[in-house]
């Protein structure tokens, strides 16, 4: 496993979560966990390396919501619709995994770009 991906999927969650003001412990402690898992997985499973940035971010999320909520929310929508999050698209990653609006399926920013 390239460590570089590791690295650059880590750093993009992090621009995210710092970006929502989501940084706290307990969310880093949930990427770590997540960064650590998706080394293993991609270890077993080479070809599957590109889409370790998006599936890190799903882990994130997945962690979060049982314990503090949605993130990252919606802020694109406002007003027009009731609170709602963002979802990784497509579901497996890939290359270039895009934060999407769960109401509009909007892209609403690149994984590490909120």
């Amino acid at each position: 496993m390239d460590n570089a991906l590791l690295f650059d999927a880590r750093a993009r969650v992090l621009a995210d979560l710092q970006a929502r003001n989501h940084a706290t412990a307990q969310a880093v402690s949930a990427l770590e966990e997540a960064v650590s898992q998706r080394k293993w997985w991609a270890e077993q499973w080479p070809e599957g390396a590109q889409y370790v940035a998006g599936l890190v971010a799903q882990d994130v999320q997945d962690a979060l919501f049982e314990t503090v909520g949605r993130w990252p929310v919606c802020l694109d929508c406002g007003d027009r619709a009731p609170v709602h999050a963002l979802y990784i698209q497509p579901d497996l990653g890939g290359p270039d995994p895009v934060w999407v609006c769960e109401e509009t399926g909007d892209v609403v920013a690149p994984l590490g770009g909120l």
